[in-house]
């Protein structure tokens, strides 16, 4: 073959391969901008289905009472921890207020005596894990053995084992709910929240009147993931609390345990 010849075949096909290359990054970009929606839309929908805790995409929970009767109830999560948990059931049995504690296997282990006044006093028990953990790094055997933990350190404090869970920071996962069927248990969930984690008092107590409406499942917390007690101040939820209770009786409502909300079997 001639040189000049050779030199405008090699050409062309240079020319023909830049041509392919850059029809493959045109056809490359909607390729990339399709699968990066695909997966965005994706990620949101696991984020609402397992984070927000009205969902009821990968099962079933109880997030607010009926609004027939104008019964609202409270719950306080992560406990029981001294003194806070003994300061806040010195104010419910002060205003003679029922209220349902989920409470963590270790820091039953921690505080027994907490517990069993807990259960004397009769609030209502739920299982909150053993050691607070976020359920999607758990395998579904850890997720069990969180559960059952938990659920053995109540029964031998009090003879009584919790129907109702409530999952660390309300994250359901896939697998959970499989777990609470075979145990015969009920997740919950709640319809109002004062964000005692994070506000004073006076912004816990505006929070937390915002969702109180008839039927209401009120978020509070009067103990400690996992964090160590130590370094944990429930102080602003306890001052918060009288004003909580005092606003909603006079708004006509009434407080039960979560478990008058469930249907009877």
């Amino acid at each position: 073959m001639r040189p000049l010849v050779r030199w405008a075949k090699a050409s062309k096909e240079r020319r023909l391969g830049r041509q392919c290359g850059e029809n493959g990054l045109k056809m490359m970009w909607p390729i990339v901008g399709l699968s990066a929606a695909v997966g965005g839309a994706l990620g949101a929908f696991l984020y609402y289905a397992c984070t927000v805790p009205s969902s009821q995409i990968l099962g079933p929970a109880l997030v607010r009472g009926p609004a027939e009767g104008r019964r609202i109830a409270l719950t306080f999560d992560d406990g029981p921890l001294s003194p806070f948990t003994e300061q806040v059931l010195d104010i419910l049995r002060e205003r003679r207020v029922p209220a349902t504690f989920f409470v963590c296997g270790k820091n039953v282990e921690r505080f027994p005596e907490i517990l069993r006044r807990v259960h004397e006093e009769g609030h209502g028990l739920g299982n909150h894990t053993y050691s607070h953990p976020f359920l999607f790094s758990c395998s579904r055997a850890q997720m069990a053995a969180q559960i059952d933990r938990t659920q053995a350190a109540i029964e031998k404090l009090t003879g009584y084992r919790p129907g109702l869970f409530r999952p660390p920071y309300g994250i359901r996962w896939f697998g959970i709910f499989g777990l609470l069927r075979e145990r015969g248990m009920q997740m919950v969930q709640w319809s109002a929240t004062g964000f005692d984690w994070k506000l004073g008092t006076e912004d816990i107590v505006r929070e937390a009147l915002k969702g109180v409406q008839p039927g209401a499942v009120i978020l509070l917390h009067d103990g400690v993931g996992r964090a160590r007690p130590a370094r944990m101040d429930r102080s602003a939820t306890i001052r918060a609390l009288p004003a909580i209770i005092d606003a909603a009786r006079n708004a006509g409502l009434t407080f039960v345990k979560v478990q008058d909300f469930l249907p009877v079997a």
